[in-house]
């Protein structure tokens, strides 16, 4: 079932099977050894070929995974942001008797958090998707920045992942990102996925 895993062998190497998926469809990570990765992903090959399997790039993955919302690090996922900014509150054990960051994220809590994870569409992009830090602007002022971005090809749409200003992230709210100096409209969507909300091909 998905968000399981299980160990196995494959061409007599160990593997952890993960029931995961960076892309958003139905599949698994297979977790290896280093010096048994190659082994593994030939023989994971050699038996993919009767179904069709083919490879694919960093840049198709991206793509994927931006349709899903799914942060990627040392962008979406950074020290530059708190946990509560990042969406990810659910990951908080609140009730834990103490950890590192405790009383900093109690403070943020109670006092409101400034900047908020986004999706973004962009409408009528030009030439260019949103690269990371691009900034975001509303009536006039810098009101958050984009932490990635690319095209979704599922959906024909240009998407842009951000941390923007707190009260601007009500779904349908209307904000400009600045592409290589020149703003475009880009609507905030709802906190779900673009591609597949309801995870369905996920759990097939």
């Amino acid at each position: 079932p998905w968000l399981t895993h299980q160990e196995t062998t494959v061409a007599g190497r160990w593997a952890r099977l993960v029931r995961v998926s960076f892309a958003g469809e139905l599949g698994w990570e297979i977790h290896t050894k280093v010096d048994d990765t190659a082994a593994v992903f030939d023989a994971v090959w050699a038996a993919g070929q009767k179904h069709g399997l083919k490879p694919f790039g960093m840049y198709a993955l991206d793509s994927l995974r931006l349709e899903k919302g799914y942060r990627a690090w040392k962008g979406d996922l950074s020290t530059d942001y708190s946990i509560l900014q990042g969406g990810l509150e659910r990951f908080v054990k609140w009730d834990k008797p103490d950890f590192r960051g405790k009383a900093a994220l109690q403070n943020e809590k109670q006092q409101g958090v400034k900047k908020r994870f986004v999706t973004l569409i962009i409408e009528n992009p030009g030439d260019c998707d949103a690269p990371t830090m691009s900034t975001l602007w509303h009536d006039g002022r810098i009101v958050g920045e984009t932490t990635s971005g690319g095209w979704g090809h599922r959906i024909d749409k240009s998407i842009a992942l951000g941390m923007l200003r707190a009260d601007l992230t009500e779904p349908g709210t209307t904000v400009e990102v600045e592409i290589f100096g020149e703003r475009f409209k880009a609507i905030v969507q709802k906190d779900e996925p673009l591609w597949d909300p309801k995870n369905e091909r996920l759990r097939a």
